[in-house]
């Protein structure tokens, strides 16, 4: 067990850290705030960046969850034709079951909603195909759906809309990878950001740094002052960072609104604790980019 004597020296050693930390961090305000700000400018970006990763993974989801293949039968096509097609349907082990059904009347009724006014005075129900509607187990399977049916007997085409959803799929990743590799570089700025802000304050006490070597300071008892800082520094910078964040959740959540995955943001909505994890990360990377560029200064720049 440690004597009260050895607690005395950590008390001591903590106010000790304390004290120079704001010193140093006091006397270098203006390269502070400048590190600090790049720290929340380039971990903003980290976070938005895994905000959209995670983003893309719900939209994905949403996305494949609400595809639909539609089997349209042609106009023409003769109830056993129309049979044929639901059998083999219902026998399909990569599509939900059952797959829906439409009648011309309730095609039309689409089509009233969707067709321009002068395309549709010229459109009748006699005129409008029957269609199936059924949702793939996995969205590659939806390929599968429109290989087995086109061609077949009283089939008109088939449609899916996977090259939509693979679009936006690849406008989500493109986005992510671009913030990502801007914060990368922001990051690695911040990190030199904060080395130089260390290396001025070492630099400004060399003197000081001196006298306490001839006097027996540890290497720690010198160092951990200095780390304090970087830490300090990465810290307010990633919180300021995980405000920022936050913004841009609330942002994308109320874009989406409250309804189903009738837009892209609607799909990419996300839950509170996936906010909750992205700021953590956010905060860690901060803390060890201050630590990390704390370190470095001083294991160039000190002869400790």
């Amino acid at each position: 067990m440690w004597a009260p004597a050895a607690w005395a020296d950590v008390a001591v050693s903590v106010d000790y850290v304390v004290r120079e930390t704001a010193s140093n961090l006091w006397r270098n305000r203006l390269m502070t705030v400048a590190a600090i700000l790049t720290v929340a400018v380039s971990l903003t970006l980290v976070g938005a960046a895994l905000l959209l990763r995670q983003g893309s993974a719900n939209a994905t989801g949403t996305l494949e969850r609400g595809t639909k293949v539609t089997v349209w039968m042609a106009p023409g096509a003769n109830p056993q034709e129309i049979a044929a097609v639901a059998t083999e349907l219902a026998q399909l082990n990569y599509v939900e079951q059952p797959c829906a059904y439409w009648t011309k009347a309730r095609n039309f009724a689409e089509a009233r909603k969707l067709l321009p006014s002068d395309v549709f005075q010229a459109t009748s129900v006699a005129a409008m195909p029957t269609s199936y509607w059924c949702t793939p187990v996995a969205l590659a399977d939806a390929a599968q759906v429109v290989h087995t049916f086109n061609g077949t007997a009283g089939v008109l085409t088939v449609t899916e809309p996977t090259q939509t959803i693979r679009s936006e799929e690849k406008f989500i990743n493109y986005s992510k990878w671009v913030c990502l590799a801007i914060a990368i570089v922001l990051i690695i700025s911040a990190a030199v950001l904060i080395l130089n802000s260390i290396r001025m304050a070492i630099f400004a006490r060399r003197r000081e740094v001196s006298v306490m070597k001839l006097v027996g300071a540890t290497n720690w008892f010198i160092r951990v002052p200095f780390m304090s800082e970087g830490l300090v520094q990465g810290f307010f910078g990633s919180a300021l960072a995980a405000g920022a964040v936050y913004g841009v959740y609330v942002l994308i959540n109320h874009a989406g609104g409250n309804g189903g995955s009738s837009n892209l943001f609607t799909a990419m909505r996300m839950s509170g604790w996936q906010l909750v994890g992205t700021n953590v990360v956010v905060v860690i990377i901060g803390m060890a980019v201050g630590s990390i560029g704390s370190a470095i200064a001083i294991r160039r720049f000190l002869d400790v």
